[in-house]
C-alpha cells in the first residue's frame, strides 16, 4: 500500500464567476486509484458561499481524475457539489447540462499573466508598451519577455502529465496575453478538462507569484487593448457526418432566436467586450460568416468545402465563463433544431 495525495477540486459559490477551491486527502492504495475507489469527502460551505454557518456540511463528488504531476503518488479529483443528501448543490453547473461523447468541444482559454497590478511586460502601473501589433504569436523578449514563456511552457508539461488534451498554446493579441486549447468529446468531459487546466495554471503561477487575469476586458474599454474571450469550438456527430446547408442554416436560425440566452451564461462583463470592435460582433447582435473573425459564429472554409460538415465557432464566450454551462447552453439550442 502506498500513501496517495488526493487533490479534491471544486468550484465555489461566488458569483458571478465561481471560484477554484481545493484540499488534500491521504489515502491508502495498491495502485494508481480508479475513480470508483475515491471517496465522497465533504467541506465546510460556509467559508465557500454554499453554505449558512449553521448547516455548513457540502459533499465532493469525485466525477474525474488525473495523475498530478507536481506531486509524487498524486491525485488531482474534480468533483461536483453536491447537498448532504446527495442531490446537486444550486451552484453545480455540471450536474445541469447533458452529455454526449459524440458532441466534441474545443475551448481557446485566453487570459492575462499580472504582476504588481499590471500584465507582464507592461511599463508599470498606468503605463503602455507599443501598441498591438507583433505581440500575437510573438517571439523575443520584447514581444513575450521571459517569464511568461517559462511559465505556459511549464503549463503545457503539466496538462499533458495528468492526461489533460492539451491542444496548443499562443501569445495573443496584446502584451501578456495568452491562450491554451483544450478539446474534449464530451460537454462534461471537455469543461472538466478546461477547469483542471485553469487549476494548474494557477497552481503553477503561485512559484512566480504571478497571477492570471481571467477579466474579459481588464485594461478597460477606454483603451485600445483587445479583451480574452473563449472561443468555442463544436460539433456533433450529425454535424460532421451529415451536415448539409439547410441544417446549417437553420441551427443558425436557432443561434439568432437564443441569442440572449446563449449571452446570459457566456461570461460576466461581456458587454465591456462584444462592442462590435477588436474581432467581436456586438453583444445585441447575431452574425455568422466564413473565416469572419468578427461574426458571433465563425465558420471555418473547410466546413464549407466539405458539404457544410464540421465545427463551428461560437466566438462570444468569453474568459471568465464557465464551460459547462457554455457547453449546456449550445446542447440545449442545437437539440430545438430537427435532423433531416
Amino acid at each position: 500500500m502506498a500513501k496517495y495525495k488526493l487533490e479534491y477540486i471544486w468550484l465555489d459559490g461566488y458569483e458571478p464567476v465561481a471560484g477554484l477551491r481545493s484540499k488534500t486527502k491521504i489515502a491508502d492504495y495498491d495502485a494508481f486509484p480508479a475513480l470508483e475507489d475515491l471517496p465522497v469527502w465533504n467541506f465546510d460551505g460556509s467559508s465557500t458561499r454554499q453554505a449558512p454557518g449553521g448547516n455548513s456540511d457540502c459533499l465532493l463528488q469525485p466525477v474525474a481524475s488525473y495523475p498530478d504531476p507536481a506531486r509524487d503518488n498524486g491525485v488531482l479529483v474534480m468533483c461536483e457539489v453536491m447537498n448532504p443528501d446527495g442531490t446537486p448543490h444550486a451552484s453545480n453547473t455540471r450536474a445541469t447540462i447533458p452529455d454526449d461523447p459524440g458532441t466534441w468541444f474545443g475551448f481557446e482559454q485566453e487570459y492575462f499573466l499580472y504582476q504588481d497590478g499590471a500584465p507582464l511586460g507592461f511599463p508599470g502601473e498606468g503605463g503602455f508598451p507599443p501598441p498591438q501589433g507583433e505581440y500575437y504569436t510573438g517571439v523575443g523578449f520584447k514581444n513575450v519577455g521571459n517569464i511568461a514563456r517559462e511559465i505556459v511552457e511549464q503549463h503545457i508539461d503539466l496538462c499533458l502529465e495528468a492526461g489533460i488534451n492539451h491542444e496548443g498554446i499562443n501569445a495573443e493579441v496584446a502584451k501578456g496575453q495568452w491562450e491554451f486549447q483544450i478539446f474534449g468529446k464530451g460537454s462534461k468531459r471537455a469543461a472538466d478538462e478546461v477547469w483542471v487546466a485553469r487549476y494548474l495554471l494557477l497552481r503553477l503561477c503561485e512559484t512566480y507569484s504571478v497571477d492570471v487575469n481571467w477579466h474579459c476586458k481588464p485594461l478597460g474599454v477606454d483603451v485600445d487593448w483587445n479583451g480574452s474571450g473563449m472561443h468555442t469550438n463544436f460539433s456533433t456527430t450529425f454535424m460532421r457526418e451529415t451536415g448539409g446547408k439547410e441544417y446549417f442554416e437553420a441551427l443558425m436560425a436557432a443561434f439568432d432566436k437564443y441569442k440572449a440566452e446563449h449571452i446570459a451564461v457566456y461570461g460576466p462583463d461581456n458587454h465591456l467586450r462584444l462592442t462590435g470592435l477588436h474581432e467581436t460582433q456586438s453583444i445585441d447582435k447575431f452574425s455568422y460568416g466564413v473565416a469572419d473573425r468578427g461574426a458571433s459564429v465563425r465558420v471555418p472554409h473547410s466546413f464549407v468545402n466539405d458539404g457544410y460538415k464540421g465545427y463551428l465557432e461560437d466566438r462570444r464566450p468569453n474568459s471568465q465563463g464557465d464551460p459547462y454551462a457554455i457547453a449546456g447552453r449550445i446542447l440545449e439550442t442545437i437539440a430545438t433544431v430537427p435532423t433531416p
